[in-house]
């Protein structure tokens, strides 16, 4: 029997998830639907669904959206040859890109002008990592994990290092110390990439879970900072499952489960926590606790075109 919930805290969404959603929603109300979205706006398929219900139209590349129409990019970030074929399509180009992500692009392209090879700590084929890439692809070097770190091949010269912003703090300190060990002249930011929300969310499961006996983590499958809530819980012991919904709990899960820990990722919304923890009082549970870490106050204005846009329709 569950004898309590706690609810990690800081959880879902981020500055970033919240700017970019925001973005396509209010594209909608200004100019109508159809917006286009390149892949999904934030990696969560409630957040897809409601949207698409509303109007947008997603699609995986820009030459699937008709010349002259509006477009939306993702907060995950796009290569240059994204906004080069938006130009040759003339798009109008709403870039909800995650400014933190943005700065990510901006690092690699200041190393590479400066002549250094530049190892990008990610995940394979993420669309944020893919993005990143495509700022220097002849000067950047992927390394997924420490194994890769210990023994990836570089070219002579200078080198430096950025991350993916929605990383394992453990795992990435872990391979920025591999890569230190075997090139201890390579550079990096001043300032880690893994942004506030991801190493937040990830401190309050870790505070947790000496309390908890069981972690559900709302999020979709294709979110990497919900991915690695799952496994901060799972290196320490604790059972843990990802679910997108109320709908995936599985009640053999709970077989002697006295504390559910709850927590969600930077792309699902607050909704489907709600939801969850509905599911729960609706088998019984009483005592619902926020387990509260670090308030986060950090906030993004709307992408410079469609601020501009609206301001001068406002009038």
């Amino acid at each position: 029997m569950v004898e309590k919930i706690l609810l990690a805290s800081p959880r879902g969404f981020c500055a970033g998830v919240e700017r970019a959603v925001d973005s396509v929603e209010k594209a909608l109300e200004h100019y109508g639907a159809p917006v286009y979205v390149r892949k999904q706006i934030v990696h969560n398929i409630h957040v897809v669904r409601d949207l698409e219900a509303r109007g947008a139209v997603f699609v995986d590349e820009v030459d699937e959206v008709p010349v002259g129409a509006t477009v939306v990019y993702s907060a995950h970030g796009v290569a240059p040859s994204v906004h080069e074929g938006s130009r040759d399509r003339r798009h109008n180009v709403i870039d909800a890109t995650c400014p933190l992500v943005s700065k990510v692009h901006v690092q690699v392209k200041r190393y590479a002008e400066d002549g250094c090879n530049v190892i990008l700590i990610g995940h394979a084929g993420h669309e944020e990592v893919v993005g990143t890439m495509g700022e220097a692809p002849d000067a950047v070097i992927l390394v997924q994990d420490v194994d890769e770190a210990r023994t990836v091949a570089v070219p002579e010269g200078r080198l430096a290092y950025v991350t993916q912003t929605t990383l394992s703090v453990d795992e990435t300190s872990e391979i920025i110390g591999a890569l230190r060990d075997r090139f201890p002249h390579i550079i990096g930011p001043k300032k880690e990439d893994i942004c506030y929300a991801t190493s937040n969310r990830q401190w309050a499961v870790k505070e947790m879970l000496d309390q908890v006996d069981l972690l559900l983590v709302v999020g979709s499958r294709n979110s990497s900072n919900s991915n690695r809530l799952v496994e901060v819980s799972l290196a320490h012991g604790v059972p843990s499952y990802l679910i997108d919904d109320d709908a995936e709990i599985e009640v053999g899960w709970l077989d002697g489960v006295r504390v559910v820990g709850i927590t969600s990722g930077a792309s699902a919304p607050e909704k489907l926590v709600t939801r969850v923890c509905d599911w729960f009082r609706a088998r019984g549970a009483e005592n619902f606790e926020e387990f509260h870490i670090v308030d986060e106050d950090v906030t993004f204005r709307l992408p410079f075109e469609l601020r501009r846009e609206l301001e001068l329709s406002a009038g």
